[in-house]
């Protein structure tokens, strides 16, 4: 039986959420072999005790955390909380994740529809650091057809109605600024939303202007997103390295990748990786790295 999202989905089309499942050549288990600069580095970064990113996951030997801005994105996100070390990742049902590819779990719910899959994952991340801000004009994301949901319209009482290929602006209540509401919110953005309409409402940068908070992006049906957490760099030869978060598809906590070159013990991925960037479960080009305008 068809769920709630799926009924959506399938009556309205045009606006088809884009999976986050791998296809044969694209994942690790098929395709062609990553292409890497850099030796593995094997060794246990892991700090069990850490309670945040920027605890828990030590730099190797010769590297710092860049310097970030008090109060930024970049700081937001090296501060998320991370559930105790040794924690497992759930599915929305409660269900176990199958293959176990992370070395940490964030402490953020993933409700109870499957719906927070891997774009819907780096659009609450990045949603949740300006609703914390109160920056609610700058929460907006588009659907796959290019539909504008902007949060503050929301906050009016507004709600989406959305009729076969119509959506529209509809007043249901009085105006709030809850999180109830701001969930509510995210909710209807993450069942219209997906990596084909992120791909086309964010800015495509370069691997040496990258920073923590942009995305590695394949916009497309199946298409993945996984958002840049850290980053640390060596001070005598610029040497950098990143560390990557992910959801998945079914809607899944959002988790901290390992890195399948180093084995368990170090996430950091380093910049120079080449042509192609492989992750446990994706395969990305170096020309696939995207930022939010805003």
């Amino acid at each position: 039986m068809l769920n709630k999202r799926d009924m959506l989905i399938f009556i309205s089309f045009a606006f088809m959420l884009v999976s986050c499942q791998g296809n044969p050549g694209q994942g690790p288990e098929g395709g062609d072999s990553p292409v890497s600069a850099v030796k593995p580095l094997k060794v246990d970064l892991i700090q069990p005790n850490g309670t945040n990113v920027a605890e828990r996951i030590a730099v190797p030997k010769g590297f710092e955390r860049i310097p970030v801005e008090t109060g930024s994105y970049e700081e937001y996100l090296r501060q998320i909380p991370l559930k105790p070390h040794g924690s497992k990742v759930h599915l929305f049902n409660g269900e176990l994740k199958a293959k176990e590819v992370y070395e940490a779990v964030l402490d953020v719910d993933v409700g109870e529809r499957d719906l927070q899959q891997c774009a819907d994952s780096v659009m609450r991340l990045r949603a949740e650091y300006l609703y914390g801000k109160g920056w609610y004009d700058k929460i907006h994301f588009n659907f796959t057809n290019g539909f504008k949901a902007d949060y503050t319209t929301w906050t009016k009482g507004n709600r989406i109605e959305v009729s076969g290929n119509k959506v529209s602006w509809v007043k249901r209540g009085a105006s709030s600024n809850s999180y109830e509401g701001f969930r509510s919110y995210l909710n209807m953005v993450f069942a219209y939303a997906g990596t084909l309409s992120l791909a086309k409402e964010m800015e495509h940068i370069t691997l040496s202007d990258m920073r923590p908070g942009d995305v590695f992006l394949e916009g497309g049906s199946p298409g993945h997103a996984i958002v840049v957490m850290d980053m640390a760099q060596n001070p005598k030869n610029g040497e950098k390295l990143f560390l990557l978060a992910q959801g998945y598809t079914p809607a899944q906590e959002i988790h901290i990748l390992e890195n399948p070159a180093n084995g368990k013990g170090n996430p950091w991925y380093n910049i120079s990786f080449g042509d192609k960037l492989q992750t446990p479960e994706w395969k990305f080009t170096n020309e696939q790295l995207f930022r939010f305008y805003n």
